[in-house]
């Protein structure tokens, strides 16, 4: 193992260690695909960056929630943008748009990374509430597998693994995207990126206060939802 790899991986356990707060991990797998380019990606951006301030000001979210990123985009890469880190330490990465939308391959790295982190949570006695997965996209999956690891995305959920969240901005389709949740997707107003990241961010700092086995809360959509 390289030493930067090995650095990378003692990240999580410096935070655990000077820091035993129960944690609310969440997952953003973004479609950076081609047809982003433009105003759409300068959005996310923005919108990225207001969520990195928002969980930053709440001194309860900023050491509670875990924030992962997850880039989808090319023909069939799914890279990991940001790995997994407390809020207070989450500085927003820059998005470049290109390629296709590969969100089968996205959404099976998030499931994936998800267990991982799971033992890790377990192996140093700290406990979660159910992780988040929030899946973005401007289209549809373009992968060939996609519709299976779409099953195994309902499967976690029945097994209440984990909770998902499908959101479709404009030419989103939004019948293939309903198909990794057991929740109707939605579908984001016009280009109000930092609306909803603003949304997500108390929405996550909700639940990270939230009682043990609380209903997961979601605050009104208002802001960002098309009706």
């Amino acid at each position: 193992m390289a030493t930067s790899d090995i650095e990378n991986d003692l990240i999580p356990y410096v935070e655990f260690a000077d820091n035993a707060n129960e944690r609310t991990p969440c997952v953003l797998v973004l479609d950076c695909s081609g047809s982003m380019r433009g105003e759409p990606i300068k959005q996310l951006n923005a919108g990225l960056k207001a969520l990195e301030q928002e969980l930053k000001d709440d001194i309860d979210a900023s050491s509670r929630v875990q924030l992962l990123i997850i880039k989808a985009f090319g023909k069939d890469e799914a890279v990991i943008s940001s790995d997994w880190v407390d809020a207070m330490n989450f500085e927003a990465p820059t998005m470049e748009a290109s390629g296709l939308t590969p969100l089968g391959k996205a959404m099976e790295l998030a499931l994936k990374k998800i267990e991982e982190q799971k033992c890790r949570y377990d192996s140093w006695g700290i406990t979660s509430k159910r992780p988040w997965i929030f899946l973005i996209s401007d289209g549809e999956p373009t992968d060939y597998d996609w519709e299976i690891v779409a099953k195994k995305c309902i499967a976690a959920q029945n097994n209440k693994k984990v909770v998902i969240h499908a959101v479709g901005t404009q030419g989103a389709n939004l019948d293939k995207l309903a198909k990794f949740s057991t929740i109707s997707p939605k579908r984001l107003t016009g280009l109000k990126f930092t609306e909803f990241f603003l949304w997500l961010s108390r929405s996550v700092s909700c639940v990270s206060r939230a009682a043990p086995n609380a209903p997961d809360l979601i605050e009104d959509t208002g802001e960002w939802d098309e009706e």
